[in-house]
């Protein structure tokens, strides 16, 4: 099946799913149709891939036929009205059985609804028992009426779009807020003239229990920092405004109690890329740091044991090793079994030494890299 086709299809199969809000408009027209072409019978009929569905009717009960006995699947391959005069005389439509059994159709005349991006989806069409013509001002008003029909469809589609569109973003507007409010860190977004746009709850608690005062949108977010921390909040906040973000870590004293801050100032963009303002994100990392300062002096010690060990205790272990190869060398040992015992006991001592400094060096080493954030 060409593409063409299956495109076509496709938009008929969205019209027939539509919920049309302009019935009564359209089946005015309908009913003007066919007063205009003064025939008994006037459709709006939708061509789908094996069948057509009378979606709006005057004097007819037909709901649907076969695409192959339909008129009007003759009608939307072509864009001018499609006339037959007398169908008994048309030999494309002669045996049909729309013409040999009901509605015994005679007369027929077809606009073909053309949508704005070039498919015929069907047509506004007149039919009569009996031979028939239409004028050419006959012929022009059913053309206007069909591009009349096509624009409510047309309008209750893109209503239909706007109205799943509208859903949707309230969906995602629904889920990035519940995510904004369960996150822990503090999240505000300020405009292009310093003011508080939005911001999460967490930041909203947190600037009543240290600055006793209720962070509301428009104010002036300088109101709500930490003094000793404007003049750089401002510099970061211009910084990122101007298009470059920034990342900082800060300690700062809230009364008696110290908080370690991780900071994000990022542009915030429009759908056009525009920056509109700044993000700014507030983590307290706090525990983290109190962590990693807990493994720098536990590093320390282990250090200062490592320096006792190794200096400290094989110094005298090293003089002792020292003076027995004197006495061996000066040959005035008189028990040589024993000095090779004692000597044994003393390379044994030293080797545990040695295991011991390397075992604190490298537990140094590994509780660095156990607790390196990367």
């Amino acid at each position: 099946m060409p593409i063409k086709e299956l495109e076509r299809l496709a938009a008929v199969n969205r019209f027939l799913k539509l919920e049309i809000s302009k019935e009564k408009e359209i089946q005015e027209i309908v009913a003007l149709a066919a007063k205009i072409c003064g025939t008994p019978t006037a459709l709006i009929t939708l061509v789908a891939d094996d069948t057509q569905y009378v979606k709006f009717k005057i004097g007819s009960d037909l709901e649907t036929t076969t695409r192959q006995a339909a008129f009007c699947s003759h009608t939307i391959g072509q864009q001018d009205v499609l006339m037959i005069r007398d169908a008994l005389l048309d030999e494309r439509f002669a045996d049909n059985p729309l013409v040999t059994g009901g509605p015994g159709i005679r007369f027929y005349a077809g606009a073909p609804l053309t949508t704005q991006d070039g498919f015929n989806l069907g047509s506004l069409c007149v039919i009569d028992q009996a031979p028939g013509k239409l004028s050419s001002h006959q012929q022009e008003m059913l053309q206007v009426l069909s591009k009349q029909v096509i624009h409510l469809l047309e309008f209750d589609t893109s209503l239909q779009i706007l109205k799943e569109q509208y859903v949707k973003a309230k969906n995602s507007e629904i889920k990035l807020r519940s995510f904004f409010e369960s996150s822990s860190s503090c999240h505000l977004l300020i405009g292009k003239d310093m003011e508080v746009m939005a911001f999460n709850k967490a930041l909203a608690d947190f600037v009543i229990k240290h600055h006793e005062v209720k962070i509301s949108t428009g104010m002036r977010v300088t109101d709500y920092v930490h003094p000793s921390y404007v003049n750089e909040f401002i510099r970061n906040y211009k910084t990122a405004l101007a298009g470059t973000p920034v990342v900082l870590e800060r300690k700062i004293q809230y009364g008696d109690e110290y908080i370690w801050w991780y900071f994000t100032y990022d542009p915030a963009r429009n759908p056009d890329g525009e920056i509109i303002g700044v993000s700014y994100n507030a983590t307290d990392i706090t525990k983290r740091v109190e962590q990693e300062q807990r493994v720098l002096a536990q590093n320390e010690s282990l250090r200062e044991i490592a320096f006792i060990q190794s200096h400290e205790l094989r110094r005298p272990v090293a003089s002792i090793m020292g003076l027995m190869d004197l006495v061996k060398a000066d040959g005035r040992a008189k028990d040589i079994e024993e000095l090779q015992l004692m000597e044994k006991a003393v390379a044994e001592l030293d080797e545990k030494i040695r295991l011991v400094v390397g075992y604190t060096t490298n537990h140094d080493s590994r509780v660095s890299l156990d607790n390196d954030p990367a």
